[in-house]
């Protein structure tokens, strides 16, 4: 296999995962979705925890925290916790008490909303096949709200709640397997607290299946963000930001036949033809883009500091792990550039007066 066939076979199965884990609500009942929720992140600290220490990257999680200098600095990187803590209950919660299509919807939005927040707050380009699914799911959107009076709150807390994650993500340069591990860190307390006031804890204590149901859930929390990560460094931005269209169009087909939803629950049909629209130009533009740099021969993965990869192929150094953090902590590079003129400048000088 090549490189990219590789990356594209991890991209395709962990999308898969985590549509597979939707569905996990109704695998373990008795529990509530919310059980469900509060046991899976438990679950995935775990398997995280024993991940991190089999690779040996503990090391490479401490460099990182190093770098948090101020309170601005542990106030950006804390707060975006209480987010994917609702996004993960949401994801969980929803398909058990009738919203799966509507948390489906949410993920197709969220791209959409991601690329509207690139335009006008990063001032990027956008492309014309972006602003024309952009413009048809805005029409179905709108459709749905003057015929309807509205859209579920479940669809907006998804598609509205993710991009500030991320934005505060990539503002401290957080690696993905650092920020994940602290949030679920940060989250254990409140966990633990739901299962236990919710008998949580006492029905997995009477309920055999769950012994070993709940640690699947853990480990296909975790191969799924593995696999993610893989396909990251393996895959061009644009091929694997196509690829990633794939896990609502799953949680789309799973709510129609495994959960039985209605698709009039989620929206009326306009709205899923301009969704489906824009969602077919937003594949074609990311495809068109792949195929314009391969023939540049400019392609590149996202390169981002992770933990390692998975498998890693080679252990990133400790010596210079701070160096490739800080090259990412765009905000600090022009004071780097600034040390750096100063010390050229006394060299300047020494030799100047040694000269002398």
């Amino acid at each position: 296999m090549t490189t990219t066939m590789q990356g594209t076979l991890a991209a395709v199965s962990s999308n898969f995962l985590f549509s597979i884990l939707f569905l996990f609500g109704l695998i373990l009942a008795p529990l509530s979705g919310t059980q469900v929720a509060a046991w899976r992140m438990v679950m995935m600290l775990i398997s995280l925890i024993l991940m991190v220490t089999l690779l040996k990257q503990w090391s490479h999680v401490a460099e990182y925290l190093k770098t948090l200098k101020t309170p601005k600095d542990w106030l950006l990187f804390i707060a975006p916790t209480p987010i994917l803590g609702g996004q993960i209950w949401l994801f969980m919660w929803g398909p058990v008490n009738g919203l799966g299509l509507d948390v489906t919807l949410g993920y197709f939005l969220y791209p959409l909303v991601m690329i509207l927040i690139g335009r006008f707050f990063y001032n990027e380009a956008m492309s014309q096949l972006q602003w024309l699914a952009t413009g048809f799911a805005a029409l179905g959107i709108l459709y749905d709200v003057v015929q309807l009076g509205g859209i579920s709150w479940a669809t907006l807390f998804v598609c509205l709640g993710y991009p500030p994650y991320y934005l505060m993500r990539r503002k401290l340069g957080v690696p993905p397997i650092t920020g994940l591990l602290s949030d679920l860190t940060l989250l254990l307390p409140v966990v633990i607290f739901i299962l236990v006031q919710s008998d949580g804890v006492t029905l997995l204590a009477g309920t055999t299946k769950l012994w070993y149901l709940l640690p699947l859930l853990g480990i296909i929390s975790t191969g799924a963000m593995a696999l993610t990560m893989t396909a990251s460094r393996q895959l061009p931005v644009s091929l694997f930001g196509t690829l990633s269209y794939l896990e609502p169009i799953f949680l789309f087909i799973f709510s129609l036949t495994i959960l039985s939803a209605s698709a009039e629950e989620g929206g009326s049909p306009f709205m899923y033809a301009m969704l489906f629209v824009a969602l077919i130009l937003m594949v074609m533009d990311g495809t068109r883009s792949y195929l314009a740099r391969k023939r540049d021969d400019s392609l590149q993965g996202y390169n981002e500091p992770q933990i390692a990869s998975f498998p890693p192929r080679r252990r990133i150094k400790s010596k210079r792990i701070k160096e490739v953090l800080a090259a990412h902590r765009f905000r600090k590079m022009k004071r780097y550039q600034q040390k750096i003129d100063k010390m050229e400048r006394k060299l300047q000088k020494l030799a100047t007066t040694d000269e002398g």
